[in-house]
């Protein structure tokens, strides 16, 4: 968020549409109709993933995956359930695994490295919300992304906040809470997250 909150009246004045502002990471409000075709488009393309999964057939499996998101490496696999906003802008990098219960809520980029260990029912969030309380009434929002370096372990339950960035090699404990960025090759643990060592 930047630190001039706009009216709704100069927010409903700008001449973009709401998926335009949505993708320049700006306030916008979520009832755009192509938004809304995607959300959907995604929904349905978890479902037929989730039932190649269980159907074991793996290259089917990968087709679907490989429809949802914006971009998927070599050798990942996702363990159903997965919930996705949009899913065209969750990339996910070689060799990873993202265990059951992932929450991606790609509204802006979420970028997960090579060779990471996602752990159950983790939450990757983007989305925010005005301070503000009447364009929080009157339904504005925004997102930033999310960014996970190369071999990065986040433990069950992680939850990482909109605009953060994990640096390559760190590990985040289970139930911790990340708020801001984290470098590279250290053991974070708590809400919010703090560092508590270097491991590489």
């Amino acid at each position: 968020m930047t630190s001039h909150q706009p009216t709704t009246e100069e927010l409903r004045g700008d001449p973009r549409g709401m998926r335009e502002r949505m993708l320049a990471g700006d306030l916008y409000i979520a009832d755009d109709p192509e938004n809304a075709r995607v959300a959907l488009h995604a929904m349905r393309t978890i479902a037929a993933y989730q039932a190649a999964v269980l159907a074991d057939d793996p290259q089917a499996a990968r087709t679907q995956l490989v429809a949802l998101l914006g971009s998927v490496g070599e050798g990942v696999f996702v363990k159903p359930p997965l919930a996705v906003d949009f899913g065209e802008h969750l990339h996910i990098g070689d060799r990873t695994f993202i265990n059951s219960g992932l929450t991606a809520l790609d509204v802006a980029t979420i970028t997960i490295g090579a060779d990471c260990q996602i752990g159950t029912n983790v939450q990757l969030l983007t989305p925010t919300h005005p301070l503000d309380a009447d364009l929080r009434r009157d339904k504005w929002e925004a997102a930033q992304p999310i960014a996970i370096g190369d071999n990065v372990w986040l433990g069950g339950g992680v939850i990482v906040c909109p605009g953060v960035t994990i640096g390559a090699n760190t590990v985040v404990g289970a139930g911790s809470v990340v708020t801001r960025d984290l470098p590279d090759g250290v053991l974070a643990v708590g809400s919010p997250a703090r560092v508590v060592r270097q491991i590489a």
